[in-house]
């Protein structure tokens, strides 16, 4: 193979060569799948290249993305690159404010949106931008399209020579992406990565991966997110055919459609799709539900590459038969690889998708860290339970005084965009970058963590509390869907819960209980009895100090929609903390300062 890849482009001509395939990229509108073979593909990242020549555009250059997940995005996102322009993706699902601070911010000359909903939701923001020129890849009114773009590139062949010469002036450790934080506190941050930043990524987590050329995989997370971003760039150097999901409710349909052989996943989905599993599992009869869920238990004692003995050998192949088979059935059937990132994720939905023949590979990183520090593969020396996965050959780690995971490598980023001054904060003078999460390296290799370092409070006792593990441990109730813990400076910890409404109705529905809506159900008695039943028997497993004492549910269901979670799905404590502060004042028995800083200044200040 004589193809060097230094830049992310230089995927282009190493696929070309190596991996021809009638699809190597897919996704579906309408009910119809649009395919592009490899060398469409290529030609198409060439067209709109010298398409965004022919418009104008110049290197340096920053263009906006608004985009759901598509094999566009793919080529917009290379073809950018390219033409030496800076591709600025942001998620499709932010408020107007938080468009208007990122495209100013950014500097962008142009707005690319992938349809007239999102042009819609963000137009705006358009006043406050300056020179703010606007493209969409579906065909609106008044706008021009991607189809246009490429035209553009098509008409104009004699700008194939200028864009050869500005490829070859583009550097490795050249800026080719601006991505901005989600934001869980203050202001987002324009995290700036080079090409040699991601690429230094995707060669290092190979490992990791079990699948390759004949295989396919099902994409459903943003792409403007930088974990599903460099996991597309990894199988596009593995020549593995990507499949787009048409929206977040076709998943499992396509999965079925295609019979994927992997995709990757935030815990949240995986969460709620082994709680589906289980409802589905406890509307069984007699006998059938008592064989489920023996399976099921049976599965939450697998522990991947140890040998179980003849006896859990034996109950595991009666388990796989009777139950395991028909979950790999309602996932396509072909699943080998599940990865896993942008959150913990909770031990036991590892063991049980491990002993469901569906491998769950959990990894860390961050976006200032192009993403990965840390990743378990599929091989045993590659593997260990209860941790973020071996930390990548090119990245070093080490853990400070304090606890914090400190990292460097070529996979952490030029910096933050326009702000010097925080870069220096987070990247020391020896090359460290401080990622504020607490974690241990065990074995020299493997990775564990145990909250995130500005997450960590100290009730008046003096006794820390790491607030992510017992949430973690809260959320494997079937009755709660999200959690937070809280309790800084006061004699014990407590706990903000959000239930799963949907298993509630069900469990209500069992227990003949009457209510008009959501805001009585979390009021009846015996709801709340049974939500103390849950947390008790969590309390038996955690030190004194950290049993939760007192608790409230909440009739919101959180998202980045209503502003709970970011838009990675990470817990905005802050936003949590000043929503609820009336019902941390009861559970306390005191009043809090209006300000945020009173009420935890540990999750806000920077």
């Amino acid at each position: 193979m004589s193809t060097k890849i230094e830049r992310l482009f230089d995927l282009l001509p190493y696929i070309e060569e190596k991996y021809p395939k009638d699809i190597f990229l897919a996704g579906k509108s309408n009910g119809k799948w649009t395919t592009y073979s490899t060398n469409e593909y290529v030609k198409a990242v060439r067209d709109f290249s010298t398409g965004l020549l022919a418009l104008g555009f110049k290197s340096g250059d920053k263009i906006v993305s608004v985009c759901t997940s598509r094999p566009e995005w793919n080529i917009m996102d290379l073809g950018m690159m390219q033409a030496g322009v800076v591709h600025v993706p942001l998620y499709p699902n932010l408020s107007a404010t938080e468009y208007e601070f990122q495209i100013a911010h950014s500097d962008a000359v142009a707005v690319i949106v992938g349809d007239k909903s999102l042009y819609n939701r963000i137009k705006s923001s358009f006043p406050c931008c300056r020179c703010i020129k606007v493209f969409c890849i579906d065909e609106v009114e008044n706008l021009t399209c991607f189809r246009e773009i490429l035209e553009a590139g098509k008409n104009n062949p004699d700008l194939g020579d200028k864009l050869e010469e500005i490829k070859n002036n583009i550097k490795p450790d050249d800026l080719a992406t601006i991505v901005y934080t989600s934001g869980t506190t203050g202001s987002p941050k324009g995290v700036m990565l080079s090409h040699a930043n991601l690429i230094s990524n995707v060669k290092a987590s190979v490992f990791c991966d079990s699948l390759n050329h004949m295989h396919k995989v099902l994409s459903f997370l943003p792409l403007c997110h930088v974990y599903e971003r460099m996991i597309n760039y990894h199988y596009q150097y593995l020549g593995i055919s990507v499949y787009y999901a048409q929206n977040m409710g076709t998943i499992v349909n396509n999965l079925n459609e295609i019979q994927a052989d992997g995709f990757t996943a935030v815990p949240r989905f995986l969460e709620n799709m082994f709680a589906q599993i289980v409802t589905k599992g406890k509307d069984l009869f007699f006998l059938k539900k008592k064989v489920f869920f023996w399976a099921v238990n049976l599965g939450l004692e697998y522990e991947p590459f140890k040998d179980m003995g003849r006896w859990y050998r034996f109950k595991h192949k009666v388990a796989d038969l009777l139950v395991f088979k028909h979950w790999r059935q309602a996932f396509g059937g072909n699943v080998k690889m599940i990865i896993s990132g942008g959150a913990a994720l909770q031990e036991r939905l590892v063991r049980i998708f491990w002993a469901a023949g569906m491998p769950i590979q959990e990894g860390y990183g961050l976006s200032e860290t192009s993403p990965v520090i840390a990743v378990n593969g599929y091989h045993v020396d590659d593997f260990k339970l209860g941790t973020v996965g071996r930390i990548l050959e090119n990245v070093e780690v080490r853990i400070s005084d304090d606890g914090e995971i400190l990292c460097k490598g070529p996979n952490v980023m030029l910096g933050y965009y326009k702000d010097p001054e925080y870069t220096a904060h987070v990247i020391d003078s020896d090359g460290w970058f401080h990622t504020g999460d607490i974690g241990v390296v065990e074995d020299k290799i493997f990775l564990k963590l145990t909250d995130r370092k500005k997450s960590i409070f100290k009730l008046s006792s003096g006794k820390y509390i790491a607030p992510q593990i017992i949430e973690n441990r809260l959320k494997a109730s079937d009755f709660i869907e999200q959690v937070m813990v809280v309790g800084e400076n006061e004699k014990h910890a407590a706990a903000f819960i959000c239930p799963n409404f949907n298993y509630l109705h069900f469990w209500a529905s069992k227990h003949k209980l009457r209510y008009r809506d959501n805001q009585e159900l979390i009021s009846l008695p015996a709801l709340n009895a049974r939500i103390q039943q849950e947390i008790k028997k969590i309390n038996e497993n955690m030190n004194p100090h950290e049993q939760i004492k007192k608790f409230k549910l909440v009739v919101d269901e959180w998202s980045p929609v209503s502003g709970e979670l970011s838009a990675s799905l990470k817990l905005k404590r802050d936003v949590v903390l000043v929503k609820y502060r009336s019902l941390l004042e009861e559970m306390y028995g005191h009043s809090f300062d209006s300000s945020e800083d009173t009420v935890y200044p540990s999750s806000i200040k920077i």
